[in-house]
């Protein structure tokens, strides 16, 4: 398959560029580089929640489940004064289908503030190990995967945060029918994603009626509209509230792939990643209102004359962030820091989750699942359907009175500002509130432009892919802002 293959192109924007985690160890695991994968998926029709079976949709009983998801502790953890659980929810128990969760209450005012639910992307990475552990949770992992330190911008500050390992196979989710596997994509898993929701409310009725907020990046640009899709349908078709729904907000999101293929080379030229040669023949070759694929020959081999120019030296997702020079844990634990971001999170994060200890900790693992604990699952080996654009459901939230926020960290070459701003330029939404910078910690934050309608899009300055793991306090800011539904702060004059 050649690099100007329709699917190795629309899916270097959410697959690893790594090769083997033995091979790129100087590569963080980020995502998956499976091309066959995706081979003869459906990537024309629009999510659409009226096509989905009724019988999908069941409540299961959920009584005393709640108490029995209690963390007491996890192992290293230092001292807190919040609570939190993990379990298992099953979504489909003729398949024997269980979507594992991990919860963390506010730190403080938990019975006021809302619930934020997380995805990561991939598809198939896990929002434990990434959003979790490395991004935006109460914890990160020292360097010796046995012990954890306080994340001192964590989202549990603003929102009583709920991540989910989704679809099933997807850490230690799981399925009994293991053909499951090979059959996952988009609708599906919004599906899934849906009855998790709603069986969850029911084991913490306590939020049934509170206000609601779906959250993610990468390919959960796909995840997070499809199931705030499903949600309004559901609630329009039982003429009530089932979920108190009020916004969504996508950072380096999947979006459209014709903006978001284009919109790769513009960042590569603009970060003196690829020569004025190549973007003068990218320019005058190719036809931007076209799939990358579709093209001329002397546009293909553009575009492989810009891949040629990437190498394993240094890292896609952070294009100024150091490599991860040695993968192994040390014997004691290094000086955690939130101002630094350590490249080899995901290591210590493995090594972590892979503990006996913890799995029982967070009630983890029940199954004696017959693979390790991975950030991206091995075991899911065919993706079966997605939209090529999810721009349509972006309009539908604009119409219902959604708060939709997209956020970019402005030097991720791997789903760039440049590919997002594209996407949303499609749109062609009036602009309320010209571009701008914006504030956080008497810093520029980055810079944000608001569209009639309610759609704000911020960049975050100085971010990579993972926004919260790299600029923890900018991040902060923004979803505080998301949250509390005020813009973001200009700076003082």
């Amino acid at each position: 398959m050649g690099k100007h293959s329709f699917w190795v192109f629309l899916f270097i924007l959410i697959l690893s560029l790594a090769k083997s985690h033995g091979s790129r160890q100087a590569q963080t695991l980020r995502f998956w580089h499976k091309p066959a994968m995706f081979e003869g998926v459906d990537s024309s029709d629009l999510f659409k929640a009226e096509e989905l079976a009724e019988d999908e949709f069941e409540a299961y009983p959920q009584e005393s489940l709640k108490e029995k998801d209690r963390i007491e502790r996890l192992p290293g953890q230092p001292e807190v004064k919040f609570s939190q659980y993990g379990g298992y929810v099953t979504v489909d128990k003729f398949a024997g289908r269980a979507l594992y969760y991990y919860f963390v209450e506010a730190q403080r005012s938990k019975d006021s503030l809302p619930l934020l639910l997380w995805f990561n992307g991939g598809p198939g990475c896990s929002s434990l190990g990434f959003g979790a552990m490395e991004e935006l949770g109460p914890f990160r992992v020292h360097s010796d995967g046995k012990t954890l330190y306080t994340n001192r911008y964590s989202w549990n500050y603003a929102a009583n945060v709920l991540f989910l390992e989704s679809p099933a196979g997807v850490g230690f989710s799981y399925s009994n029918g293991t053909s499951d596997y090979n059959t996952w994509g988009d609708r599906r898993t919004a599906i899934d994603n849906y009855v998790f929701l709603v069986n969850w409310l029911e084991r913490f009725p306590e939020y049934k009626k509170r206000d609601v907020y779906i959250a993610g990046e990468s390919y959960a640009g796909h995840f997070v509209p499809q199931l705030a899709h499903t949600i309004l349908y559901y609630n329009n078709k039982a003429n009530k509230t089932i979920i108190n729904l009020k916004g969504i907000l996508i950072g380096n999101p999947v979006m459209d792939h014709v903006a978001d293929g284009w919109g790769l080379f513009e960042f590569y030229a603009g970060h003196a990643l690829i020569s004025d040669r190549t973007t003068n023949d990218l320019n005058r070759h190719c036809d931007f209102t076209r799939d990358c694929s579709n093209q001329s020959s002397k546009c293909l081999a553009a575009q492989d004359e810009a891949y040629s120019t990437f190498s394993d030296l240094f890292d896609e997702y952070n294009i100024y962030a150091p490599l991860c020079k040695n993968t192994s844990v040390t014997a004691q634990p290094k000086k955690g820091s939130m101002a630094e971001f350590d490249p080899c999170s995901d290591y210590y994060v493995i090594a972590y989750l892979n503990r006996q200890d913890v799995q029982d900790a967070l009630h983890a693992n029940v199954t004696k699942l017959s693979h390790d604990w991975q950030p991206c699952s091995d075991v899911i080996k065919k993706w079966g359907d997605r939209p090529t654009t999810i721009n349509p459901l972006i309009e539908e939230f604009l119409t219902s009175g959604l708060r939709v926020w997209i956020f970019s960290g402005d030097i991720d070459a791997v789903v760039p500002f440049t590919s997002t701003r594209k996407s949303i330029n499609k749109m062609k939404l009036p602009v309320e509130t010209a571009w701008r910078p914006w504030v956080s910690n008497g810093e520029v934050g980055g810079y944000t432009e608001v569209y009639k309608g309610g759609l704000t899009f911020a960049t975050v300055r100085g971010a990579g892919h993972e926004v919260p793991s790299y600029q923890p306090a900018r991040a902060f800011t923004l979803v505080k802002h998301f949250i509390d539904g005020t813009a973001l702060p200009i700076p003082k004059e």
